[in-house]
């Protein structure tokens, strides 16, 4: 069996980490390369930086943090926003870049995770799905991009199944509704996708506390990707750790 992977989540905005609520109301919270490091010597499994408003503003991520970043922590760095094309990709990877997280392009543009897994190996592709719920799609969910702003009227498991085909290796699933409020992952949607696609489902949005990390484990997620837990140091990735042994959830201790 494979551990189960704690990952801090690194939104940044114009060269800070930033958090909110549902997309919305973002605070600061603090500089991403101290952040990164900081958890890398905590024991995380992984960091994921995503560039929140590159999509939107039609830019690239910030290479020279993603650089500085990778120069500091010795686990796999996730890095996305603004991927449009498998030249980005190339480029986050060759900036330091392990993985490369994809959303609004790959809406666009389908292709481009069929290219990327070709070019660069499906382990290096992680397609992001943002998701709401809604009565408008069979499944009750439906794909949002462009950071949260664009309803695409996508099917978010329809999406997760294509994305899977095309040769995504990973998928970091995002609960919109759930986001920042603390209120615990969306399980249903975790568990959907978890038996949907034969590839780790990384949940998103919504963690509060032990428990609700602890139930995204059980009901199929293969990572959980913390935000606000940790970046104002309600938990440490040590607590989360012992309580998921405690559970008989395997996990790398550093």
């Amino acid at each position: 069996m494979l551990c189960k992977r704690i990952i801090p989540c690194l939104d940044v905005d114009c060269g800070r980490v930033v958090k909110g609520t549902k997309f919305i109301d973002i605070k600061d919270a603090g500089d991403p390369v101290e952040l990164a490091e900081h958890y890398y010597h905590e024991g995380a499994d992984e960091i994921c930086f995503l560039d929140i408003t590159a999509s939107h503003e039609d830019r690239k991520a910030t290479y020279e943090v993603i650089e500085r970043t990778a120069k500091k922590v010795f686990v796999p760095l996730t890095v996305g926003g603004g991927v449009n094309s498998t030249e980005d990709a190339g480029r986050l990877l060759q900036a330091g870049a392990d993985k490369v997280a994809m959303n609004s392009g790959a809406v666009k543009n389908p292709s481009l995770i069929t290219e990327s897994a070709r070019s660069f190996g499906s382990q290096c592709v992680v397609l992001a799905v943002d998701v709401k719920r809604t009565a408008a799609t069979i499944s009750g969910w439906e794909v949002f991009t462009r950071g949260g702003r664009n309803a695409t009227g996508i099917d978010a498991l329809e999406w997760i199944k294509e994305g899977y085909d095309r040769g995504a290796g990973e998928i970091l699933l995002t609960s919109m509704d759930a986001d920042g409020t603390k209120g615990g992952y969306d399980l249903a949607i975790t568990k959907l996708a978890a038996e949907l696609v034969g590839i780790p489902i990384i949940a998103s949005g919504g963690a509060g506390s032990l428990t609700h990390i602890i139930e995204a484990f059980q009901a199929g997620a293969d990572a959980a990707l913390l935000a606000s837990l940790l970046h104002f140091k309600e938990l440490t990735i040590a607590e989360i750790k012992a309580a998921m042994l405690k559970h008989s959830i395997e996990t790398r201790v550093a």
